[in-house]
């Protein structure tokens, strides 16, 4: 097994998890296009593939350009991604849920389709959950959808779930949401975070070059403000766990900083640790699985965890593919 470095991205997902080269195949076209209606005030689009039909429309809040996207049959499903991560690099755990599940998935502000904004908050990102699941409201769903976040997409989805339970059947969080006992960054990380997220936005420049489907526009110092802010918010997440009455199952990497023994990547896999099993702890209603994985684990395990989310959330009476 390759040792991986204890350089972490918090809530991100780059290097040393991988860049977005790690999901293969991923078109960032739109493919064949042609016109569908769509709720009032919205662009749609409708593409085909194969026996499933592909919807893409955009949404307009906050000054900010969202782009949707909606395919698969079954169950409702909300994907919510997390920070530096897009739909286009959930391509394969997208395609693997589409098979039982009627699937939207979106770019968070800054990323991807996403236009940019002038403010990167939680609650500013928060806002953009709070749009697609309102147009999601006003869609014909059968029932409420499952919220499935990963990393800062799972804390948008417990406080979102905390302030909005009629409109949520049930949570999926992938390695996210951790009520850690102690914050993530302390001043000793901070020079190395720094460093870190510095080398990974002027990686991004061939990306915002060519405005791909892949592209992030967050800065270094939005990074870290956000992953700071993050640490204060995991403090007292296990708050909003207490308003939410719907089954949450939880999906955790075992090794968030990479497999190291040296460094800083015990003590904060040992942080994570230990959340988790803070959690279980006053609320035993919710499941955790974890796999043995890093933060990258929704693209080297997409497979299983698209297994596990089938299983907690198909239809009664119907079997799983």
């Amino acid at each position: 097994m390759t040792t991986r470095t204890s350089a972490m991205e918090v809530v991100g997902l780059r290097q040393p998890y991988g860049d977005h080269e790690v999901v293969a195949g991923v078109d960032q076209r739109l493919h064949q296009r042609t016109i569908i209606d769509t709720p009032a005030g919205n662009d749609g689009e409708q593409i085909e593939g194969g026996d499933r039909t592909m919807r893409h429309f955009t949404l307009h809040h906050d000054g900010v350009t969202i782009p949707v996207s909606r395919g698969g049959r079954g169950r409702p499903l909300v994907l919510c991604p997390g920070l530096n991560s897009t739909q286009a690099d959930l391509h394969e755990l997208t395609t693997l849920l589409r098979r039982d599940h009627d699937v939207v998935t979106f770019d968070l502000r800054g990323h991807g389709l996403a236009s940019a904004a002038d403010r990167y908050s939680f609650e500013a990102i928060l806002s953009d959950l709070v749009a697609v699941l309102a147009e999601m409201g006003r869609l014909d769903l059968p029932e409420a959808p499952v919220l499935v976040g990963y990393s800062l997409g799972a804390d948008l989805a417990v406080h979102y779930t905390s302030e909005h339970p009629d409109t949520v059947a049930g949570l999926v969080l992938i390695d996210g949401a951790n009520p850690v006992p102690e914050p993530f960054i302390t001043e000793a990380d901070l020079a190395e975070f720094r460093a870190m997220w510095e080398e990974q936005a002027a990686r991004q420049d061939v990306e915002r070059a060519k405005g791909t489907a892949r592209q992030v526009l967050f800065t270094a110092q939005d990074i870290l403000d956000l992953n700071l802010e993050l640490d204060v918010l995991r403090s007292g997440i296990l708050d909003q766990y207490r308003k939410i009455d719907h089954p949450i199952s939880l999906i955790m990497s075992t090794s968030i900083a990479g497999d190291s023994t040296e460094g800083r990547a015990p003590r904060h896999n040992q942080l994570w640790r230990a959340g988790i099993d803070r959690l279980v702890r006053e609320r035993p209603h919710i499941s955790a699985t974890w796999l043995d994985a890093d933060h990258r684990l929704v693209f080297t395990h997409a497979s299983e965890i698209a297994q596990i989310i089938r299983s907690a959330h198909h239809p009664a009476g119907r079997p799983t593919s």
